[in-house]
């Protein structure tokens, strides 16, 4: 018996790709605030294990839940949905 999982999964920029096996993705959010309903965006930073995929900084990617991998690992990077347009 096959199961398929739902994974969560979210969409984001790579900040930071200093790390070895590891990527800094800041996921972005639109909010209504509470009272006055003016849109707030909200930032997130998640780390996220690199495997097969090398994203560079300023890069769109897309980001899934896994088990632990460490301590604040807890996302791996699927595949890079837009590669950064500005050149180092």
């Amino acid at each position: 018996m096959s199961k398929k999982l739902n994974r969560q999964f979210l969409i984001g920029k790579v900040i930071s790709n200093k790390m070895s096996k590891t990527v800094t993705v800041q996921v972005t959010r639109v909010v209504p605030h509470p009272v006055y309903k003016k849109r707030l965006k909200k930032y997130k930073k998640y780390l996220s294990h690199v495997a097969n995929v090398v994203p560079d900084n300023g890069d769109t990617v897309k980001i899934i839940s896994v088990r632990p991998i460490s301590k604040k690992k807890r996302w791996l990077v699927t595949e890079i949905l837009q590669k950064s347009k500005i050149m180092d």
